[in-house]
């Protein structure tokens, strides 16, 4: 496993001052900037930009250990560091060498910030029967209509990358600035956690853009071209292992007063630290997905039951008080009920459904 150093500068004085704020970004209409501008700082805007434009060029290994990492000391920065990572690793797997020349060394110096909108083509909203943003050729240009349901940090974004459904059902991504006429951002809905990525929708009202702002397309099922991630990804396990790896730190100090919790707490670190260990180990290897117990979705499954179970334990030991605004147990249940929601591949779903209504006989 990789050691902080070589992730960024000041790797694990960063993480105390993370872990530090996290708890301030609970308010309303709070937005990680100073918590991003650190991030800025001591190169970890860099970690998934190729060195050619100023990056790291770190192994998935790496990536996997600085997310985990990032989301023990706050879910909420590391959340939003994943939603803008998605979109760098897109623009820099692209062809578009014009594009990746005038985004990624200002992406990697966080002069200027991006973000992603895809579940759309992904997870969500696929039980509709029409595609929820539809894209028509116009004299050499290409028109965005409809709704991108679920878009980090929009009001605070440059620029976003997403993509929609053309005439022929064929798909396009694109980088679209902010600033386009016809792009509205409308107000987050209120969430049950993780209010400070300031998740919500994006309208598209006869958006228009250029094949310079092209990433991939016109082409069948885009997401499964170029790099970044998908539903499921290794990275949403990495995030789900560092929050529970935060809830069982806390549990721990509970166990300390109180010995009847101390076989619980050693069970759930154990699986923890087993389900890191195939995180690793996948992340590794290039012919993981051959071996069951190492594909991202049995990892993702592992890893949902763990960080679920983890956080309810710790408010089973905090009692009364864990129930109470504020408390860190309270903060602890509300984030572990995101990773059921978030980028989650219907055979996860399934499986974490039926965990749910598995009756343990004696």
């Amino acid at each position: 496993m990789p050691e902080g150093q070589f992730l960024c500068s000041d790797f694990d004085e960063l993480l105390v001052e993370l872990s530090q704020t996290a708890g301030a970004l609970e308010i309303d209409g709070a937005w990680p900037a100073n918590q991003l501008q650190r991030l800025a700082e001591t190169g970890v805007l860099g970690w998934v930009i190729p060195e050619q434009w100023g990056g790291g060029g770190f192994s998935t290994q790496q990536l996997m250990f600085g997310y985990e990492k990032l989301a023990q000391s706050c879910l909420v920065t590391a959340f939003v560091l994943t939603q803008r990572n998605g979109a760098c690793q897109r623009i820099a797997g692209a062809e578009n060498k014009a594009m990746q020349a005038a985004l990624l060394p200002a992406l990697c110096r966080g002069e200027v910030f991006a973000t992603i909108g895809i579940s759309h083509l992904t997870t969500s909203r696929q039980h509709l029967s029409k595609p929820s943003v539809r894209v028509r050729r116009r004299n050499g240009a290409y028109l965005f209509n409809g709704l991108v349901p679920w878009v980090t940090g929009a009001k605070y974004a440059d620029f976003i990358l997403t993509g929609g459904t053309c005439d022929d059902n064929q798909q396009i991504l694109a980088v679209i600035p902010m600033s386009s006429a016809g792009l509205t951002v409308e107000e987050p809905e209120p969430l049950l956690a993780l209010n400070a990525s300031q998740t919500g929708p994006v309208r598209f009202e006869n958006v228009e853009i250029d094949e310079q702002h092209l990433v991939v397309g016109p082409a069948e099922q885009v997401i499964k071209r170029g790099s970044g991630g998908g539903a499921g990804s290794l990275m949403t396990s990495a995030l789900a292992l560092g929050a529970a790896a935060d809830t069982l730190k806390r549990f721990q100090s509970e166990a300390k007063k109180r010995l009847d919790l101390v076989e619980i707490h050693q069970t759930l670190a154990y699986e923890r630290k087993l389900i890191a260990s195939d995180l690793y180990a996948a992340a590794r290897s290039e012919s993981a997905e051959k071996i069951p117990s190492l594909s991202t979705e049995s990892i993702r499954q592992r890893a949902n039951s763990l960080v679920l179970r983890s956080a309810q334990a710790y408010l089973v030991a905090s009692k009364g008080a864990g129930f109470v605004a504020g408390h860190p147990a309270n903060r602890a249940v509300r984030e572990a009920m995101f990773f059921l929601v978030w980028s989650c591949p219907q055979p996860v779903l399934t499986a974490t459904l039926r965990e749910f209504t598995c009756v343990l006989k004696e």
